[in-house]
């Protein structure tokens, strides 16, 4: 059952609107004027920034995170059914499992080329594979469709789970526990191990994160809203999650916080991803290559 027209004409329903449409508005203009992207390589996509580590430990990963989250996404299907996916959560977990997917394809086709150039020190692995990478695979251009995607995806990714997992266990548990809402192991392990596994393939690889990747965060946010009122002007009236009630003269400060929050929870993944690079070339100065030895090396080649 849809809800009303008069549901719709509330004051404060054009108010959300427009809290979440500039958003969107500036978002799309900034991709739009962003006419030269960062360039990366081929090789920050598959292959780790640990010297001594074999790009097929990256590849292993991926596949498994793969196949745990799908393994896992699965069974809250077969629970609950289709339902699921009204969450924001569902949503970012399947979204989570697409960039492993992806991860798990280039990092086979990586492995793939790694195996046509053969080294004779395995000490200095990764430092000569990238430069012989570099010269048979024209890794200076740019990347093509699916490269770049998973590069966004990467970014979308990061400010979801942190968002996700933030409002779930500070907001969400705290005052939902009751008969309708119960926490279980599955629910638990969706609302973890999706910034788990994100961090941890983050901690190996060398993908870049900027701070441009908050315009695709917001708008696959924006996104998600758009699909639920697109819902509830159709065919649904109950809201999965009570901040987007509309139907409360507090709807614009919820949305408010909603859309303010992202900038922390993206900011939380952009400290952790710059403490990584600080920490682990202080602890392992000869295992982990900081982001400036990285484009010494792209230099280089």
């Amino acid at each position: 059952m849809s809800l009303s027209l008069d549901y719709w004409l509330q004051w404060q329903v054009g108010v959300c609107a427009v809290i979440f449409i500039i958003p969107t508005a500036i978002a799309l203009r900034l991709i739009n004027r962003n006419t030269e992207p960062i360039i990366i390589k081929f090789t920050d996509l598959w292959v780790p920034c640990w010297r001594n580590l074999h790009p097929l430990w990256l590849l292993c990963f991926r596949a498994s995170a793969f196949v745990a989250m799908s393994f896992m996404l699965y069974q809250t299907v077969d629970n609950l059914g289709f339902f699921v996916f009204l969450f924001y959560t569902q949503w970012t977990f399947a979204l989570v499992g697409v960039y492993f997917s992806l991860g798990t394809i280039i990092s086979a086709r990586g492995c793939w080329l790694y195996t046509r150039n053969p080294l004779s020190r395995p000490g200095d692995q990764r430092d000569k594979f990238v430069k012989t990478a570099a010269e048979g695979t024209s890794s200076e251009q740019r990347l093509g469709f699916w490269e770049n995607l998973m590069q966004i995806i990467y970014q979308i990714c990061a400010g979801a789970v942190m968002l996700t997992d933030i409002v779930f266990w500070c907001l969400l548990l705290p005052f939902m526990t009751g008969e309708n809402f119960k926490l279980t192991l599955l629910i638990g392990l969706m609302h973890s191990v999706n910034a788990v596994f994100l961090l941890i393939d983050s901690v190996l690889s060398n993908l870049q994160f900027t701070w441009f990747g908050l315009t695709y965060f917001i708008l696959w946010s924006c996104s998600y809203v758009v699909f639920q009122w697109s819902l509830h002007a159709c065919c649904l009236s109950w809201w999965p999650y009570p901040f987007l009630e509309l139907n409360t003269p507090w709807a614009p400060l919820w949305y408010l916080g909603l859309a303010l929050v992202h900038i922390p929870c993206y900011g939380i993944y952009a400290l952790l991803i710059k403490a990584k690079g600080r920490i682990f070339s202080r602890l392992f100065p000869q295992a982990f290559l900081s982001g400036a030895e990285i484009a010494m090396e792209k230099k280089d080649t």
